[in-house]
């Protein structure tokens, strides 16, 4: 069971979780790109080899074509939307634990921070979807060689110009689908390998910054275990032509099982997985930072 040292604080969760976002974007998105890039590549014609053959092709490719700049394509969508969504994250974990607490100081156990997890996981789709969408659009974009849109706000601009609403939100229920699950896993690991680490007789709130950055960087790697499949499906249909797959994700799922096989479902793992350990223990350690400098100036709140 997780230990609580102090009550729990949504409001504390939510400051702490913007600025954990922050430090995540800034760490992991190179790799973001590369995930994406290799997610959506087109099914190359008989006889001719893929656009990228792995993750370390498609990273050469873009840095000798682009430049250091290629790599954080399409940053500032999820810089603008990560504070608040890690925000909003971190304030649903800290609110799915208060609710299933009688008392303040009530220990939960690791089905209940689960389940607290995937709370975090309905709230931050709101932001994320929109996010997601507009960030993947701008990092195949360089990849094809057009160029429809010239950054962020021009592509939601055009994105609601031509389809309202619904065509800024296109993907929403698989964000929800990859998001659920693979939030509830993220914290319910992160906490667990927080209490392992932590030294007999010490507490949970005392550990140190390596071990942070291990528990983070490995709930990481959970999280993204579980979240690859939806996210593969989640980048095609975001990124594919107006009324290519009537049926939603169903469609892109048939596609994709029909002409590559199950193992498309895992495309840009290696990806993710490098990825995934540096900045998810950049977010869990500025998470840890900004709640102890929050717990010092405001201990009542």
């Amino acid at each position: 069971m997780a230990e609580q040292p102090q009550p729990i604080s949504p409001v504390k969760n939510f400051f702490a979780g913007g600025f954990g976002g922050v430090c995540l974007v800034f760490v992991g998105h190179p790799l973001d790109t590369i995930k994406v890039r290799l997610q959506t590549q087109p099914k190359p014609q008989p006889g001719q080899p893929p656009l990228y053959s792995g993750t370390f092709d498609c990273f050469r490719k873009t840095l000798v074509g682009e430049g250091v700049r290629g790599l954080y394509r399409g940053m500032a969508a999820p810089i603008i939307g990560v504070t608040p969504m890690f925000a909003v994250c971190f304030f649903g974990f800290g609110l799915g634990k208060r609710l299933q607490q009688r008392k303040p100081d009530d220990i939960l156990t690791y089905p209940q921070l689960f389940a607290a997890g995937m709370l975090s996981g309905v709230f931050t789709t709101v932001i994320m979807a929109p996010g997601e969408r507009i960030k993947c659009l701008l990092q195949i974009q360089a990849a094809t060689g057009e160029t429809k849109y010239s950054g962020s706000l021009d592509c939601a601009k055009q994105l609601y110009r031509e389809a309202g609403i619904r065509g800024v939100y296109k993907g929403t229920v698989l964000t929800l689908m990859r998001d659920v699950p693979a939030s509830g896993m993220y914290f319910m690991t992160y906490e667990w390998l927080k209490n392992t680490l932590t030294p007999e007789g010490k507490s949970v709130s005392d550990l140190s910054v390596p071990r942070i950055l291990f528990a983070g960087g490995l709930a990481g790697i959970f999280n993204w275990a579980v979240a690859i499949p939806p996210d593969v499906l989640k980048s095609r249909f975001q990124t594919a032509p107006p009324g290519k797959y009537p049926n939603g994700f169903r469609d892109v799922l048939r596609e994709l099982i029909r002409e590559e096989g199950v193992a498309s479902l895992y495309k840009g793992f290696t990806a993710v997985m490098i990825r995934a350990f540096p900045a998810n223990a950049a977010c869990f350690l500025g998470f840890e930072v900004a709640m102890k400098f929050l717990n010092w100036i405001a201990p009542g709140l």
